[in-house]
């Protein structure tokens, strides 16, 4: 099993908590999904075999399925482009992109009160601000989706932002369209998700402008992303099985860890069963192996 952590590629333009972006010179990017893994918003020492090339596989399916309900930055598999001369594990966690113009807010859609939600649930009865019923039990699905807006940080934590200051950061027409869109296509990948097996229990997007319009981009609805149960266990108020990087987490909180750097390395154990979980996710969604 090849785990990359760095790459050192010609032209970079950015290097993100996962991703290595490089620029291809015609308006595109080439964008790498590494094997980093962060939690907390902290990227750990080690990584996760063969998480990149679920993460960037995964987000390759799931925007051909939606391209017809919103443009996304995907062009493609670098794996399909030889003229790139890449090593193979770099181009099985590699997509060519537009470049956009990014939107700097984190979109966070929650379909079931769990991670931060519950917390803030806890101590204030509220989640992103808004009064929520008595009796929730953690894992409760809600009524309706919540779009609860985040900042979009280069380094350390993201921090929640209301309605209120994403209007006055991006205006009121714009943050109408990305909640919208937002919301929408957690729905869209919440229904297909659901028939097979899996419930997508929150995620985040993120949009730029391409052509002067509102377009997908960054990566969507992976397992990194979003949390992913496993619908036949679930039960709100237990513990609910996972396919997504919530497994790390319950590790380094294990580990009285205080969410800020430096992390501690993950044991081998670890990481090799969170591969699967991401594997297993990969293979349930899509009904492919990865490539």
């Amino acid at each position: 099993m090849t785990t990359i952590i760095k790459t050192d590629l010609p032209n970079p333009v950015y290097s993100g908590k996962v991703r290595d972006t490089y620029s291809l010179g015609d308006d595109h990017f080439l964008m790498i999904a590494t094997d980093r893994i962060s939690a907390f918003d902290v990227v750990l020492p080690n990584g996760v075999p063969d998480k990149g090339a679920v993460l960037a596989q995964i987000s390759i399916f799931w925007f051909n399925l939606t391209k017809d309900l919103i443009p996304n930055h995907f062009e493609k598999f670098a794996m399909d482009r030889s003229d790139l001369n890449l090593d193979s594990e770099i181009a099985r966690r590699a997509m060519v992109v537009r470049k956009a113009d990014r939107i700097d807010v984190e979109c966070v859609v929650r379909g079931y009160i769990t991670g931060s939600a519950w917390k803030e649930y806890l101590v204030e009865g509220t989640v992103g601000g808004v009064k929520m019923p008595s009796n929730l039990k953690e894992g409760d699905r809600f009524p309706e989706p919540l779009f609860t807006p985040t900042t979009k940080a280069e380094e350390g934590h993201d921090e929640p932002m209301t309605i209120k200051q994403m209007e006055d950061m991006v205006g009121v027409e714009v943050t109408r369209e990305l909640q919208d869109y937002t919301i929408s296509l957690y729905e869209y990948g919440r229904n297909y998700a659901e028939a097979k097996g899996i419930i997508i229990a929150d995620t985040k997007m993120e949009f730029g402008y391409i052509d002067n319009r509102i377009a997908l981009i960054d990566e969507f609805l992976t397992p990194d992303s979003s949390r992913f149960w496993d619908a036949e266990f679930y039960e709100p108020g237990k513990s609910l099985p996972n396919f997504d990087k919530q497994f790390v987490r319950d590790w380094l909180n294990d580990q009285g860890w205080n969410h800020e750097p430096p992390a501690p390395s993950l044991p081998s154990e670890i990481t090799d069963k969170t591969r699967e979980r991401f594997l297993l996710a990969f293979e349930r969604l899509t009904g492919q192996k990865i490539r």
